[in-house]
């Protein structure tokens, strides 16, 4: 079988977890025996950063990724003409199916079988996280991509059921395929190493890691809030250590730590070469995740992978990630999580029982067992189309 993968809209550096995936499975794809063959579709600047050495698979330029000309172009065609530039080109692609990676079916209705993968939905459950022309784009694509695609993949069970219940998704052609980490998320033994990062970030105190691109969904006020209250009410002396992909929230966050007072016990650094992250795991004391809405949660197996132990919010997806090896919190309510963490800060013995289940349990979530699942859906979908 001829087998697209949509990277059309694939920006390095701006997509969150979306980018590990693509990342991860093209890479395990890679390793998959069998006789298909893949094109890759992505826009020349960055086809680069794709990892493609093997020879059954090859990358074809279609240059849409924004910002571009094209890009520009094809929404003016689409705005005053109706006419899509983009489904044009890709009518003569000479795939048998195409998977597309990122929610939407970009473009849609261009005829060609699709397989999606469908993140989340979290616009049908926090509208006022949006401006309004991304209500409207989310709005007008994601119900209708889940509907032409004929088999999606999510990464969670929250997640299907979710299409089922808001969109109306038979739950036939859904498939819960878990994510994954990379290797190099594993305990770290190199003192060497780890000190250098130390040095790098001046950690010079225990510190708990939350990292996440500063979206509003991910509640980094909260979060606040209760560090707040861990410093005034238990005298806390550690640190909070907050990384990711400066977004919407970002002056925000910044405002809120100056207001509260928490200059010296935040360091909010941005995003950081990835290299770097099962370090910060390694050394940290405990991950806290305190995001509202998640279609997954990759970092939550990453830390579980480093051996350090997770308390996250209980909401969305995060539960099923987290299973018994992270403690739940109401995301809604800074004092319950102040409480969690400062019950948790100083129990050595309850932080290692933690740190190994969470070993335990990242085993379950490997990028091997993703691409070998996600191959089984490509012949599934294959076969409807004989």
């Amino acid at each position: 079988m001829r087998i697209g993968l949509n990277a059309i809209s694939f920006v390095p550096g701006r997509m969150g977890g979306m980018e590990t995936y693509l990342r991860n499975l093209l890479q395990m794809l890679q390793c998959q025996e069998s006789d298909h063959q893949y094109t890759v579709f992505c826009d020349q600047r960055y086809s680069a950063e794709l990892p493609i050495s093997h020879a059954r698979f090859s990358i074809r330029h279609l240059n849409y990724a924004r910002p571009s000309l094209n890009w520009w172009l094809r929404g003016v065609g689409r705005t005053l003409f109706k006419t899509d530039l983009l489904k044009q080109q890709m009518k003569g692609l000479g795939v048998d199916l195409i998977h597309h990676p990122f929610t939407v079916l970009t473009p849609l209705g261009t005829g060609i079988p699709a397989v999606l993968t469908f993140w989340d939905m979290q616009h049908e459950f926090f509208p006022e996280f949006f401006d309004q022309l991304e209500l409207l784009r989310r709005k007008r694509n994601y119900r209708a991509s889940a509907e032409e695609a004929v088999r999606i993949i999510v990464s969670a069970g929250f997640t299907r059921d979710c299409l089922v219940e808001r969109y109306g998704i038979s739950s036939e052609k859904i498939q819960v395929i878990h994510t994954g980490y990379a290797p190099q998320y594993r305990m770290i033994d190199d003192q060497g190493s780890l000190q250098q990062i130390r040095q790098k970030y001046r950690l010079d105190r225990p510190f708990m890691y939350y990292p996440a691109a500063t979206w509003p969904h991910k509640n980094h006020l909260n979060l606040l809030k209760a560090l707040k209250i861990l410093t005034e009410r238990h005298g806390f002396d550690g640190e909070l250590l907050l990384t990711g992909i400066v977004m919407q929230s970002q002056e925000a966050i910044v405002s809120d730590i100056q207001r509260l007072g928490l200059g010296n016990q935040v360091k909010l650094l941005g995003y950081l070469p990835a290299n770097d992250l099962p370090l910060l795991y390694n050394l940290a004391r405990l991950l806290v995740f305190p995001s509202l809405f998640e279609g997954f949660g990759i970092p939550l197996v990453e830390a579980m992978a480093c051996g350090c132990p997770i308390i996250c919010a209980e909401s969305s997806s995060l539960p099923e990630v987290a299973g018994d090896a992270g403690v739940l919190f109401n995301p809604r309510d800074p004092e319950e999580l102040a409480g969690k963490i400062w019950q948790l800060w100083h129990n050595d013995a309850g932080l290692q029982a933690m740190a190994e289940r969470g070993i335990q349990r990242a085993k379950l979530f490997t990028w091997e067992e993703t691409a070998r699942k996600t191959v089984q859906v490509y012949e599934a979908a294959g076969r409807l189309l004989r």
